[in-house]
């Protein structure tokens, strides 16, 4: 059994290594690489209004009748058509593969998180652990692999943009607009310069096929392991509505709710890193070829810190890696705020990615887990809301990005940073007074249908209510 869920839970995490090689690359370079009327950010943004959309009915449904497997198999195929809308990026291209890709992006989440809370509650039990220390350090071995993509997919960008004999100079006039003292006109930066139309060919293609190969290994060797409870969830034939209600029917829960600010902390941190800092201080003061080298530290530092992490908390506890992100946060914030980018000073360009890399892994290993053990009982629905909650804040995030000027946007980042920290100590403390009981791997087995024909019928009532 430890063989089996161990081989599990790499598996999906060398899936998910290969997919994002890809996506995130794209990610990174999308407020640069097609900076043309906002079309990069505006596509970003569509992506997780999709994936918020999606998080409302479709990971349950999924994840119930054709098992965690097959639903990232299927949701791993939607990121790959967004890096075939990139070979030739316009509105016509982008925005449909952005609307596939956030339709496929919550399913494909709420189904890695699934597999691996399962493959925690089952092997806890062999090992005389605690379920929420074993999904505890399996989302740190999957964030540990999962992070260093960011590393394979922005060498891949920086190698490649790096060969382009074209490189823009970037001159002092030009140096004034960068960081968060001026506040300009979109596009006023003249910095920002496309690649030759051959490289960037020769990139997404690479992206193409990694992500491809992804799915390969998916079908290929992971485990079916909820495939029996998936079966019998078909026999049943629950009316569709039952099942499209049990993302919203899970905030009931007020921990859920409260804990709403810090979900959506980790879209909008995530969105100022590839969004904001990678356009106002790489691009604008060093050049588009550079933004794959800085992302690449920060993939690093975020990888290994998942790794740590994920071991730590079982002796820390998760409130005190909590605190230290936050402090992490705050220091780069307020730094942001008044550092004035220039060429010379290429070092502090790595220590800024390196420090919010700490912190993001918290906020992944961390955060993820936090859902695992509070609702294990509900785990589609809990990590529906999940995706769907930090989505929303990449939507906004990215929406206002070609509105509001950066300092602006750096005082509403630490704005929510602030109130998430409060709302989750809150949340931290009733769970201290009141433990949720695990499901471990007898109950989980036995309780299984159980837990759907109660939920269920809970469900049934709410939508016979709203019809």
């Amino acid at each position: 059994m430890r063989d089996r869920n161990m081989k599990n839970v790499l598996v999906v995490s060398i899936g998910f290594l290969s997919l994002f090689t890809a996506y995130g690359g794209l990610q990174s370079l999308q407020s640069s690489l097609n900076a043309e009327q906002g079309m990069g950010v505006t596509s970003l943004s569509v992506i997780y209004a999709s994936i918020i959309l999606s998080s409302m009915f479709l990971p349950p449904i999924l994840i119930k009748n054709i098992g965690c497997k097959w639903t990232i198999v299927a949701g791993m195929a939607c990121y790959v058509t967004y890096s075939f809308g990139n070979l030739y990026p316009g509105w016509y291209t982008l925005i449909p593969t952005s609307i596939i890709l956030g339709m496929g992006g919550s399913p494909l989440w709420s189904a890695k998180c699934t597999l691996l809370t399962i493959s925690g509650n089952l092997q806890a039990p062999k090992d005389n652990k605690k379920a929420a220390d074993v999904i505890n350090k399996y989302f740190g071995i999957f964030f540990l692999i999962f992070q260093s993509s960011g590393v394979w997919g922005n060498l891949m960008s920086s190698l490649i943009f790096g060969s382009d004999t074209n490189i823009t100079q970037i001159s002092e006039e030009d140096l004034q607009y960068c960081g968060a003292g001026v506040c300009v006109e979109i596009g006023a930066n003249t910095t920002t310069k496309r690649p030759a139309q051959d490289l960037v060919e020769t990139l997404v293609g690479s992206y193409i096929g990694v992500g491809v190969l992804a799915m390969i290994i998916v079908a290929v060797f992971l485990d079916n392991i909820d495939r029996d409870q998936a079966r019998e969830f078909r026999g049943n034939r629950e009316p569709f509505w039952s099942t499209f209600l049990a993302t919203f029917t899970l905030l009931k829960d007020k921990r859920l709710v409260i804990l709403i600010p810090l979900t959506m902390y980790s879209g909008f941190e995530q969105s100022f890193l590839s969004g904001e800092y990678t356009k106002n201080y790489v691009t604008c003061a060093l050049g588009i070829h550079f933004v794959g080298y800085t992302m690449i530290c920060f993939a690093a530092a975020n990888s290994l810190c998942s790794f740590v992490f994920g071991r730590l908390a079982e002796y820390t506890g998760r409130a005190a890696l909590f605190c230290l992100a936050a402090v992490t946060n705050l220091a780069c914030i307020l730094a942001l705020l008044f550092w004035r980018p220039h060429p010379d000073q290429l070092p502090v360009f790595f220590v800024f990615p390196a420090l919010w890399g700490l912190a993001d892994a918290v906020w992944q290993t961390q955060t993820n887990s936090l859902y695992g053990v509070l609702f294990p009982r509900h785990k589609e629905a809990a990590f529906a809301n999940y995706r769907m909650w930090e989505s929303l804040g990449f939507v906004i995030a990215f929406a206002y990005s070609t509105f509001i000027c950066l300092d602006t946007k750096l005082y509403i980042l630490l704005g929510v940073l602030i109130l998430s920290m409060v709302t989750y100590l809150w949340v931290e403390y009733q769970e201290h007074m009141n433990p949720t009981l695990p499901v471990e791997e007898g109950i989980y087995s036995k309780d299984y249908k159980k837990d759907i024909d109660s939920s269920a019928k809970e469900n049934r009532i709410i939508a016979q209510t709203s019809l």
